[in-house]
């Protein structure tokens, strides 16, 4: 048999492998069974793609090792929020993807489900909110399924469809999209009040007049 799989073009550990004699045995019994040209050049190949793919799975094994120390750390010394926490942290998601320009009107949009939740815990436990009273829009592409997806988003939220309004349309398709993101649509959070809208952005730019005094 190690001679077949040698002339079959098999390396010494893959013959090891299925035969179970050590390397040792085989380059005595198979001294005299040399591999072609086009086989060691095979060989070679099939080496340096292990090779190569070897070093892949251990560079990524080890950025992800990196990451879980990062997010241990991050979790020992930034958990649990303060409510004074809380309410910094939201107020700068609301700086980035908050609607400033409609009075009234406290609006938040992502596509990414994890954003729109921290943005929902933070209406309702900084921003004291009522749950019951938030609306939630979509926007979604042509070829997504409008039923399935208002669904998704209100199992994700924790929010009945009666609090949905009717989803909005893109007319391009899914093929535009950049398919390494979340593929659910953009989701927004409405909540209606002149006063806390304003103060929403007068908090906003209570610290970045404080931050620039500092620069």
């Amino acid at each position: 048999m190690a001679v077949n799989l040698r002339m079959a073009g098999k390396s010494y550990s893959e013959i090891k492998r299925v035969i179970g004699v050590p390397k040792s045995s085989l380059s005595y019994w198979l001294k005299d069974t040399p591999l072609s040209e086009t086989q060691r050049a095979k060989l070679i190949g099939r080496y340096k793609e292990g090779q190569i793919e070897n070093f892949i799975n251990t560079m990524r094994a080890k950025r992800e090792a990196r990451k879980m120390d990062a997010y241990r750390l991050a979790a020992k010394s930034l958990l649990p929020l303060t409510d004074r926490e809380l309410r910094i942290a939201g107020l700068f998601l609301y700086l980035g993807e908050g609607s400033k320009r409609q009075p009234g009107q406290i609006l938040v949009s992502n596509t990414d489900p994890d954003v729109i939740k921290f943005a929902l815990y933070w209406y309702e436990k900084s921003l004291g909110i009522m749950k019951d009273k938030i609306k939630v829009g979509l926007q979604i592409y042509k070829d997504m399924d409008t039923k399935e997806e208002s669904l998704f988003w209100s199992r994700h939220l924790r929010i009945p469809l009666k609090n949905f309004w009717k989803p909005y349309i893109k007319n391009s398709g899914t093929a535009t999209i950049d398919h390494s993101g979340h593929k659910h649509g953009t989701c927004t959070l409405y909540y209606g009040n002149v006063s806390l809208h304003e103060d929403i952005l007068m908090s906003i730019q209570c610290i970045l007049d404080a931050s620039n005094r500092r620069a």
